[in-house]
């Protein structure tokens, strides 16, 4: 943080607009206070707050960075925003209460998992129509993509699976049971590798992507928090696939892993009841979501540090990064 604010500080010591290399905003979905909070790069500020709808959740940027997503889970529905104006643009059909959602790589699919209904909603994005409705396991919550977009990960919470879905046939092509109440899916970029968290289990299974079988399961240990606080929630790998975050939730922590080894190297002390995660563009932070303490915390990825917090709205669930002024 202090290079950054040496370099902000030279580049208005020579009269230039003070804007960062990767200029970027943060949005933020507001549990109970049904908007989304947005933060700018440059300083790390709240800029703005818009309303959403009710119980906002999950929430994701197209990879164009032009197009918000909010799944509005009270609503029954996914709103669709832009990322510049805030402006509301459509309502996407889902099924009741949607709480995680994926955009397909090229742009053109958005495929979200409907808690109540036990169903993963296909969406085109084109026509903001919904293609099909693929039944999966009860209560399902997670939502992962493959890199190249062809295969689809939901996890269920109630029946410990991931699900993969194919792209083109729109079926299940494999199961696999998982540790109690899953929440998150996460690919390597390599598309070698899903890591799937569990949040009652306490553990992250990582899967081989060719057999579907679970590798390794990476548990967590922190002195002075009992076990059942620790639950795993999200999770993020970087993009060269060294390192990887997982959120634990009450324990108030994100373990730092190395994603070759599946050693946990570090557990970083953040905000209360840390729930989702995301990276900045070119990946030199990484900030959480901090349910109770209503707050994200803002990370250091080269030093692994805690370097800020920052208010949002009431109780903070989703984050997401849109490479946009």
């Amino acid at each position: 943080m202090l290079r950054y604010l040496a370099a902000t500080a030279l580049i208005g010591a020579l009269g230039l607009a003070a804007t960062p290399a990767f200029a970027y905003k943060i949005f933020v979905s507001n549990e109970k206070g049904n908007d989304v909070t947005v933060l700018s790069s440059e300083n790390f500020e709240v800029t703005d707050t818009f309303p959403v709808g009710q119980r906002p959740r999950g929430i994701a940027v197209s990879p164009d960075g032009t197009r918000l997503y909010v799944c509005t889970s009270d609503d029954d529905t996914i709103k669709e925003f832009d990322t510049k104006t805030y402006e509301f643009i459509r309502t996407l059909p889902s099924g009741p209460d949607p709480e995680l959602l994926v955009v397909s790589p090229d742009g053109s699919r958005l495929y979200a998992a409907n808690e109540d209904d036990n169903l993963v909603t296909i969406i085109d994005l084109t026509t903001g129509s919904r293609i099909v409705e693929v039944p999966v396991g009860v209560e399902p919550e997670g939502m992962g993509i493959s890199p190249d977009g062809q295969t689809i990960v939901n996890t269920s919470e109630t029946t410990n699976m991931a699900h993969f879905i194919d792209k083109d046939s729109q079926q299940i092509t494999a199961n696999v049971l998982v540790d109690s109440r899953p929440r998150f899916a996460q690919y390597k970029a390599d598309g070698s590798e899903i890591w799937v968290s569990a949040e009652i289990g306490g553990t992250v299974s990582v899967i081989d992507a060719a057999t579907k079988e679970i590798k390794h399961k990476i548990t967590f240990e922190i002195p002075g928090i009992r076990s059942e606080s620790i639950q795993p929630v999200g999770v993020r790998i970087t993009s060269d696939g060294t390192k990887a975050y997982v959120a634990l939730g009450p324990a108030n922590r994100v373990a730092v892993i190395d994603a070759n080894t599946y050693e946990v190297l570090d557990y970083l002390l953040v905000g209360q009841r840390v729930w989702q995660l995301a990276f900045s563009p070119n990946e030199e932070y990484l900030f959480t979501t901090n349910g109770i303490s209503n707050d994200i915390s803002i990370v250091d990825v080269a030093d692994d540090e805690v370097i800020r917090s920052v208010q949002v709205g009431q109780q903070p669930w989703g984050v997401a990064v849109a490479d946009v002024e």
